[in-house]
């Protein structure tokens, strides 16, 4: 949520950052809302403040055996009045929230305005391979070698699922392990959430009102979903401390969590979308911090790093890309995604998204901290994908191919899959997968 003050104070500089992401409202009618609103909290609470007073000397005369007609006439005045002006003042506040509630996060100066055609490639790390034979596409060397089956996955889920068996199950659980012992060595605190969240959460992470339908409801009220499958486990950490106000001698807290993902997108049979690319259900490790606003810069050069250290020890050639304004997700004032090679897709794929939120998170799910000296303030919020695995997957079979169809895994993968080596179906494995399919 945006912050009042910030908007009443420098109001242009608002509207130029909100036209950034091509959003146009007219702050200056909120103003006036705003305005009509903090004039009727004040009389509210003077109206409160004369009752009180009132109904103090209408006590002090009964007990002085005095008359008290016109006082109890003045009080009951009173009453109807402050019943009407707090009816006000409520309509007003939910006025000043359904105005709020929608607009997304302010992008960062350095943030460019537009779409996607305005990001920037800040560096590529590593040469595109140049294969001395014709190179495979995802989906093919997945089938020869055995590892996901997309046939029977549509047939369990329909269009947008798939599963992974064999080779691509361990593969899968492979990197999922690499993730999280390598969130462990850095001192990350594991959380299993639960995969069913509450309205609240949603809210608190930016995720409603505005993009209530992206997600799957389990149950709907009237607001919209009352529970909802979460699309990312960020919806969740950002809510373990809703409510909360956290001694400053604590921050950053810095966590992460494995989870599946759930979101209505819809795949297809486009080249960017096939396979794995882009489906209903996939999984992730994402890490998250709640960090100090004056150590919000230094938070997110930290999950940027990691993120980074996690793909390029996997031997992939990547790039760094700062998102555009309207490219940004609503809720986060900016993110740089980690975007591996695929050649197949003549391009990059995004496998990690490292984003600050400053306090607009925060703010949703009233998440403070209390310094020594001063008044509580907002912490800031911070994520990372740590990594997603549905588009990993594709990049180290298209990147690390060979010419007689195996593919080789890197070294850090070698605890959970000690031979290193995928390997086509021979015609003893085309047998046994013959038979266990059938």
């Amino acid at each position: 949520m945006l912050e009042v003050t910030v908007i009443r104070a420098d109001t242009e500089r608002v509207r130029r950052a909100l036209a950034k992401r091509g959003v146009r409202v007219d702050l200056s009618a909120f103003l006036a809302l705003d305005q009509e609103r903090r004039n009727t909290r004040t009389e509210t609470e003077r109206l409160r403040a004369d009752r009180k007073r009132i109904s103090a000397e209408v006590a002090g005369a009964r007990r002085a055996g005095e008359g008290a007609e016109e006082l109890q006439a003045r009080a009951k005045e009173l009453a109807a009045l402050l019943t009407e002006r707090e009816s006000r003042l409520t309509e007003l506040e939910r006025e000043c929230r359904e105005f709020l509630d929608p607009l997304p996060n302010l992008p960062d100066e350095d943030v460019p305005a537009g779409g996607k055609e305005r990001n920037e490639v800040l560096r590529t790390v590593g040469e595109p391979a140049d294969l001395p034979f014709p190179a495979k596409d995802h989906v093919t060397l997945a089938r020869s070698l055995d590892l996901v089956d997309y046939q029977r996955g549509t047939k369990l889920g329909g269009s947008g699922f798939w599963v992974y068996g064999g080779d691509g199950a361990r593969l899968e659980w492979a990197l999922l392990n690499y993730f999280v012992a390598a969130h462990l060595s850095d001192g990350y605190r594991f959380v299993l959430p639960p995969h069913i969240l509450t309205h609240e959460a949603g809210y608190a992470a930016g995720q409603f009102p505005k993009f209530a339908d992206e997600v799957f409801a389990v149950e709907r009220g009237e607001t919209g979903p009352e529970r909802f499958l979460l699309p990312t486990s960020e919806t969740a950490l950002v809510n373990l401390h809703r409510d909360e106000t956290l001694p400053e001698a604590e921050l950053p807290l810095r966590y992460f969590a494995y989870s599946p993902c759930y979101r209505k997108e819809i795949g297809g049979y486009r080249s960017t979308e096939r396979g794995t690319l882009r489906g209903h259900q996939f999984n992730k490790v994402e890490m998250f911090q709640f960090a100090h606003p004056e150590r919000s810069d230094e938070a997110h050069d930290e999950l940027l790093a990691k993120a980074e250290r996690l793909v390029a020890d996997l031997g992939l050639t990547y790039r760094v890309t700062r998102l555009a304004a309207e490219d940004t997700s609503a809720a986060m004032a900016r993110t740089l995604d980690i975007e591996v090679l695929l050649p197949s897709v003549g391009g990059h794929v995004e496998v990690s998204s490292v984003s600050n939120a400053r306090d607009y998170q925060a703010r949703r799910g009233n998440i403070r901290y209390r310094p020594r000296h001063g008044r509580s303030a907002f912490v800031h919020t911070l994520n990372a994908s740590g990594l997603a695995t549905s588009r990993l997957m594709p990049a180290l079979l298209e990147q690390h191919q060979r010419e007689d169809g195996t593919v080789a895994l890197p070294e850090v993968l070698r605890p959970w899959f000690p031979d290193l080596l995928l390997t086509p179906l021979t015609t003893a494995r085309r047998l046994t997968a013959a038979e266990r399919n059938a």
